[in-house]
């Protein structure tokens, strides 16, 4: 019998019990979703030290693993990744972990582009990206993050121009950009306006520009 129909079954009995296992399930299934996630960064990593043995697709919830926090409901809220010598690519898939706060990949040999879909992580506060050789455009989407405060990408291969939605991030506190192949002129409306040399040190057209917020 599966879990839905268990959970069906035993409902015709006490309510009390149904919800108490609908709540399970609910967990359960959010978890997994979490994992599923999580295990498609692993299958696209190159990991030669071993750093994700613990990431066992098989547990209910990815909480047990090693460099990954979660909340009380067992929701992923940190994955700490930093120089751990992973090479490989990003995965949309990170954008299905609605409770992440912390995302921390810097000082790795990640390639290729940062996923739009980063920007459905609505309670990130870090995004840490740097010394990696990420290339593409910075994401448009990064601007729906209304709680970043800190955002860095220097020291990539990133192409294109600084998005303006990146100027309604009200909350952003420490912004680099520093280090890529960006182009175009540096926006000074919105949260930008409020920058004056603190960490918004990006290279356009090969003047390196640094802007820091009071």
């Amino acid at each position: 019998m599966g879990n839905v129909e268990m959970v069906t079954s035993t409902c015709k009995g006490s309510f009390l019990v149904c919800a108490i296992l609908l709540l399970d399930l609910v967990l359960k299934v959010s978890g997994n979703a979490e994992g599923d996630a999580l295990n498609a960064l692993k299958s696209n990593l190159q990991d030669p030290n071993n750093v994700l043995q613990s990431w066992d697709a098989t547990l209910v919830n990815p909480c047990t693993w090693f460099h990954v926090t979660c909340n009380s409901d067992n929701s992923v809220t940190r994955v700490d990744l930093g120089n751990a010598d992973l090479s490989g690519t990003l995965v949309p898939n990170l954008g299905n972990l609605p409770n992440l706060q912390y995302l921390e990949l810097f000082n790795n040999n990640i390639t290729g582009k940062i996923p739009d879909e980063l920007g459905n992580l609505k309670n990130l506060v870090s995004l840490d990206l740097y010394l990696n050789v990420l290339t593409g455009p910075i994401p448009a989407t990064l601007g729906k993050l209304s709680y970043l405060r800190v955002l860095r990408l220097n020291n990539n291969a990133l192409s294109g121009g600084i998005p303006m939605s990146l100027t309604r991030i009200n909350t952003l506190q420490v912004l680099d950009l520093s280090n890529n192949q960006l182009k175009g002129t540096v926006p000074v409306n919105g949260s930008f306006s409020m920058f004056t040399p603190i960490r918004l040190v990006l290279i356009v057209l090969f003047i390196s520009v640094t802007i820091i917020k009071r």
